[in-house]
Formats: C-alpha cells, sequence, structure tokens
C-alpha cells in the first residue's frame, strides 16, 4: 500500500465517510481509515436509527439560499442528502429518509466510497501520531498485517472521541464541570415478533406504563426515566434507544467495554419484562443489539472558536457558519435520570469553521463531534446529519488546502461556506 496520501481520514462514521467523498471527489489522494470491516459509524455500528429530521438548502430565483420545506431540524449537507436518496432508491429507508436499514447502509456507503476514487483501508485504526510543532507529520495504524506509518499533507480526525487530535497532543475538555461528568452512553437493541397492536401509540404507552410499574417495585433499576422507542422498516420490529449507562469513560477501553456488557444487561432485562408483560411480546424475540455502545460524548477539541449554548439557542449565524441545525440542545443526565431540552429560538444556528481547527494546527481538521464546543452545545451538534454537514466542510477544507498548498489557518472560512451552500 502507498503510504504517502493527500489526505487521510480517520474514522468512518457519517462524518468520515462525508470528508471522503468530498475531497475525493475533486481529485485529491484520499485515504480512509476505519476500525470495523464497514462504514457508517454509529449509523451501523453503533444501530443508532432514526436520523434526526433533517431538510436540504434549495435555491431560489435570484440565486439566493434558503431552508427547504418542512419541519425538519437540521439543514443536511448534498452528500448526506445522496446517501439517503441512495437509500430511498432501493427500498432501504422511508419517504422520510430517517428510518433506514444499517445493512444496506454498509453497501451503499461502500459503492459511494469506492466511485469517489478514495482508498479505503478497513479494520484498521490510528494509534499515534508523530508531531512537528504544529504540525503533524505521519501517523501510526495498527491493522491485521503491520503498523505502517501513514503521510499526508492533511489529517482529518473522524474518530468521534478525537483520538487523532489527542495522540497528536493537541488540548482538549470533556464533559461538563469540574468533575468531567459526560452524557450517558446507550446501546441500542431491536426486537421482531412485536404483534397485536392497531396502532404504534398504544405500543408506547403500554411499554411505558409496564416500565414505570416496574421502576416503581423495584423490579427494573436503569437510571432512564422512560422508554424510548421507534418505528422500523418493518411493522413488526420495534427499535429500542433506552438503555443508559452512566459513569463510565469512552475514551478508555476498560470502561468502554464494562458499558457494553452494563448495557447488553439492561436490553435483556428490558425485553425479559416486555415479554412477561405485554401481550404485544408473547411472540417476540431479540433480534440484534449494536455490535458498538452509543457514546455522545468525549472529548472536545479547543480551537479557534468555542460554540455555546447561547449560539445554539440564540440561533448565531457567523460568516464563516459550515453547517446549520435547529436541533435542540439535548442533554441526557450523566448522573441518572432526566433530559434537558432547549429549542433554538430561530429558523437555525450556525456552525463556524473555525471550530473544526484544533488550536495551533496547521493540518488537523475535525469531522466528528470532537469539534471545538462546550457541553451543552455539544449535545445539540453530535447527532448525524450534523456531523455529516461538518464532514463535507472538512473535506473541502482540506482539498482546498492540498490544491492551494496552504496551512487551514489561511483557508478562508466566508469563501468555504459560500462553496458549500452552492455545492450540488
Amino acid at each position: 500500500m502507498n503510504n504517502v496520501f493527500d489526505i487521510v481520514v480517520c474514522g468512518g462514521g457519517m462524518g468520515g465517510v462525508c470528508s471522503v467523498i468530498a475531497a475525493a471527489r475533486k481529485g485529491i489522494s484520499v485515504l480512509l481509515v476505519e476500525k470495523y470491516g464497514f462504514a457508517g459509524g454509529m449509523a451501523t455500528s453503533g444501530l443508532v436509527n432514526p436520523f434526526m429530521s433533517f431538510r436540504r438548502q434549495i435555491q431560489k430565483a435570484d440565486g439566493a439560499w434558503e431552508c427547504g420545506e418542512g419541519d425538519g431540524d437540521i439543514i443536511a449537507s448534498p452528500i448526506f442528502v445522496e446517501i439517503v436518496n441512495r437509500l430511498k432508491s432501493m427500498g432501504a429507508a422511508d419517504e422520510s429518509g430517517q428510518i433506514f436499514d444499517d445493512e444496506i447502509l454498509k453497501f451503499v456507503l461502500d459503492g459511494m466510497l469506492i466511485e469517489s476514487g478514495a482508498k479505503i483501508l478497513y479494520h484498521s485504526f490510528v494509534s499515534g501520531a508523530k508531531i512537528n510543532k504544529s504540525s503533524i507529520d505521519e501517523i501510526s495504524l495498527t491493522t491485521k498485517s503491520d503498523n505502517p506509518r501513514i503521510r499526508a499533507k492533511v489529517f482529518i480526525d473522524a474518530t468521534g472521541d478525537g483520538d487523532l487530535a489527542y495522540l497528536a497532543g493537541f488540548p482538549y475538555e470533556m464533559g461538563a464541570g469540574d468533575e468531567g461528568d459526560c452524557q450517558p452512553m446507550t446501546l441500542c437493541f431491536r426486537v421482531g415478533g412485536v404483534s397485536g397492536f392497531s396502532s404504534f401509540g398504544e405500543v408506547m404507552e403500554n411499554l411505558n406504563s409496564i416500565y414505570s410499574d416496574a421502576k416503581k417495585s423495584g423490579a427494573i433499576t436503569i437510571p432512564r426515566e422512560n422508554v424510548l422507542l421507534f418505528r422500523t422498516l418493518r411493522p413488526d420490529v420495534i427499535h429500542f434507544n433506552t438503555t443508559r449507562i452512566i459513569g463510565k469513560d469512552g475514551t478508555d477501553s476498560m470502561e468502554l467495554g464494562q458499558a457494553e456488557i452494563e448495557g447488553r444487561s439492561q436490553a435483556m432485562s428490558l425485553f425479559s419484562l416486555f415479554r412477561e408483560k405485554s401481550a404485544f411480546f408473547k411472540d417476540a424475540f431479540m433480534l440484534k443489539m449494536a455490535c458498538q455502545i452509543g457514546v455522545r460524548e468525549t472529548r472536545r477539541i479547543t480551537g479557534a472558536y468555542k460554540l455555546t449554548a447561547g449560539d445554539v439557542v440564540g440561533a448565531k449565524t457567523f460568516g464563516d457558519g459550515i453547517a446549520r441545525s435547529s436541533y435542540p440542545i439535548d442533554i441526557h443526565n450523566p448522573k441518572g435520570e432526566g433530559t434537558v431540552i432547549k429549542k433554538v429560538e430561530g429558523p437555525f444556528y450556525e456552525i463556524p469553521f473555525r471550530c473544526l481547527i484544533p488550536e495551533e494546527s496547521t493540518n488537523l481538521l475535525m469531522a466528528c463531534r470532537a469539534i471545538s464546543s462546550t457541553h451543552e452545545a455539544h449535545s445539540s451538534l453530535r447527532v448525524m446529519p450534523v456531523v455529516a454537514s461538518i464532514g463535507q466542510a472538512a473535506g473541502f477544507a482540506a482539498a482546498e488546502a492540498v490544491k492551494n498548498k496552504k496551512p487551514l489557518s489561511e483557508i478562508d472560512g466566508k469563501i468555504l461556506k459560500s462553496q458549500l451552500l452552492s455545492a450540488p
């Protein structure tokens, strides 16, 4: 394998995929490094479903851009919309594009990555970084066969946890307050064979009533106040986002494994409870548990600008705003029960390009939830369609830096914003 590329993207979640495709389509040599044998991140390995509601920008006759029709929270990037449209064309997403088939998504992403011309290195992850002042010279990978060192002009950290930025020694924050408490983790799971109900609302009401009684009696001790469940593409399959694991560090392998063990235990407790108490579950079976727990929050790099709760709630826009969303502040209590929701008081807020560049970095960009933000703002921007927009912006910026031989600090965020708004 060639060990020198224009751009290397570490992490194949929605941010990483959109980064790779955006850059590779501009004729740039790009390598994707992904620890699993497929891309998609939380959408595939984490079984996170559905996508949060989204809209696409539309261009008016006078050339100006505005939000498309609908009530979606997120103004989605063109590449993300393309992914969803491909799923829909295969019958693998509903009309809204939110509910999707995660197995078909793996296939769709493989195809789009290959079509882009990028090189794909699955079953590999970044394990080290050699830095010269503020520039990453090379990274070390751990693969099934060896430990290659890879050089690039620009690196993109799409690991979710900011692993590359951490290994390179760039400053970061973690969690909330002095204790650094992060939002709890959730292991998603699906139950098949659910039947006998007249509406999905009837199932929701039934399961929440059973859960509430079990909490009161002490039969269930999960530190969550209710049952969060979703429809799927199959009427007899219910998706659960209900387990809650608190007090674990998603950047610590031991604690991450402990969280996953606890998540599976909680999932089985819930399944057993509903199988025993709900008439709709008399023939139900555990269909699938995610192969990786969903981690809402870990590291957040320190960048040239830190997005705040005030920016989100106040619907603040920026000259270098490269992603737009009206998804609310959504904080699952790090200590246990309860969820804080604060709505955006306007059409949308923007994430400035400056949040994607670690402080003092000349050739590293972030394309994941680990961008520069506060704990509160992070709870809004962490969802997959927003991260996809961040990823496409990172790919555009990295390609611009390579083509014009510029450090990232010299990329004009206002021009980048204009390019993203006019992207097909």
